[in-house]
């Protein structure tokens, strides 16, 4: 179910701290896993843009642009975005445009995705003075400057990766000693 959120009108009375128990996330960019592709690369994973209230905005599959519910699960990491760099009453605004322009776009894993959603709302911010912003600046500027919302986020993000590794290290090593313990014999 798609709840409706109110942007207030007093900007003033708008909390812009992160608060990752009640899951709002002012005027950030928030990150989470998506399963199995992200278990294998941890740096892969699904984005969304938060309005000023911090309600979460993802283009979460072909016509739809999920809100304060992201497609796959909740946020384990985020990125706060300096409100200084625009002018605040924009910010709601851009993020509505940008979703109202993917719930009529089709879904593609590799060129028009969350993170050319997420692009779409900063360029018509034109956040930082910049209006070429795109999946690959998101996804490094996420690696760069994101945070974990706790020690859950972090564990949820790389936590499947180390025990795929751990698990192929340990068959790796297993199958080395009953080699060596063959080749001894021979």
């Amino acid at each position: 179910m798609v709840r409706y959120h109110r942007v207030m009108d007093d900007p003033a009375l708008i909390s812009h701290d992160v608060d990752t128990d009640k899951q709002r996330f002012p005027h950030c960019i928030v990150w989470t896993p998506l399963p199995l592709l992200s278990w294998f690369f941890p740096l892969i994973g699904h984005t969304g843009i938060c309005s000023t209230e911090g309600v979460v905005y993802d283009f979460a599959g072909p016509y739809f642009v999920s809100v304060d519910n992201m497609a796959f699960g909740q946020p384990t990491k985020y990125w706060q975005l300096d409100l200084g760099k625009v002018r605040q009453s924009e910010w709601d605004e851009a993020v509505q445009k940008a979703s109202q322009e993917y719930r009529g776009r089709m879904h593609n894993l590799f060129c028009d995705n969350c993170h050319s959603h997420v692009a779409l709302a900063l360029n018509l911010l034109k956040y930082d003075g910049k209006s070429r912003w795109n999946m690959v600046h998101i996804a490094i500027y996420l690696l760069i400057y994101s945070k974990y919302t706790g020690v859950g986020g972090f564990l949820k993000t790389w936590l499947p990766f180390l025990l795929i590794v751990g698990i192929i290290l340990a068959i790796t090593f297993y199958f080395l000693s009953s080699l060596n313990h063959i080749l001894t014999f021979i």
